[in-house]
């Protein structure tokens, strides 16, 4: 009973969590990322680590390689002077150190080459991983572009209606704007019948008599013949202000 009722539990919290996943995709793209920096971290320290080794048998073979050449001074030195008890003694150690070089070459070598395949699987790894993320962002945003299309139609088909559905208030729109325009279009039309067309025009013919009247005396005032356009438009005028005929 008991392992049943743990099945029963474990089994709620599997659907519990995998809603929250199905909910969350991001959150579990953030998940995926950090936990692949984590790993990432561990890969570069352990890179690091072979670098660091690398570089040590890089110093052990420089200085191993200068110790040969010094002891092959010194054998030939010692050799010529006749001391060919020590002469021997540094060939063997010289014996022994060209061994151990080139021990330290082979695993500087195989070192390298390991850290640099790895250097290697790491860079591809982060870009196979770059890649992928970009691909299930892009997955994401064409998911809830279609999630936002799919919840739009559900809106628009639960409240669809059509333009005559909306008859009242479109009425009440139209009315009140006829209102609107009939009072316009009756205060411009008092407006306009209040204005008296002829005292206008009677008015601005008396404005340009007395322009061309101005202009004769100021031009007799000063001995200049006035031309007869100006002297017929004086009369014209002077008549327009008389009497008719």
């Amino acid at each position: 009973m008991f392992s049943r009722i743990g099945r029963l539990v474990r089994g709620f919290f599997s659907l519990f969590i995998s809603g929250l996943e199905e909910a969350n995709p991001e959150a579990l793209m953030e998940a995926a990322r950090q936990e692949f920096r984590n790993k990432m971290a561990q890969y570069n320290m352990a890179l690091a680590k072979m670098a660091g080794v690398a570089e040590r048998l890089k110093v052990q073979v420089k200085g191993k390689a200068v110790r040969a050449q010094d002891l092959e001074r010194r054998i030939l030195a010692n050799h010529a002077a006749g001391n060919m008890e020590l002469a021997g003694t540094l060939a063997r150690e010289l014996q022994e150190l060209k061994a151990d070089l080139t021990t330290d070459t082979a695993e500087l070598t195989e070192t390298e080459e390991a850290y640099q395949l790895n250097l290697r699987q790491a860079k591809v790894t982060q870009q196979e991983f770059s890649d992928k993320v970009r691909k299930l962002e892009k997955q994401l945003s064409q998911v809830q572009i279609k999630e936002a299309q799919a919840e739009a139609a559900t809106a628009l088909s639960s409240v669809a209606f059509k333009v005559g559905d909306l008859g009242d208030t479109v009425k009440t729109v139209e009315d009140i704007l006829q209102k609107r325009y009939e009072v316009s279009a009756g205060k411009a039309r008092v407006a306009k019948d209040m204005v008296d067309v002829h005292a206008v025009e009677e008015k601005e013919s008396e404005r340009k008599a007395l322009e061309q009247n101005a202009l004769a005396e100021f031009l007799a005032s000063q001995g200049v013949q006035a031309s007869p356009s100006s002297t017929s438009a004086s009369t014209t005028a002077a008549k327009q202000m008389g009497p008719e005929q």
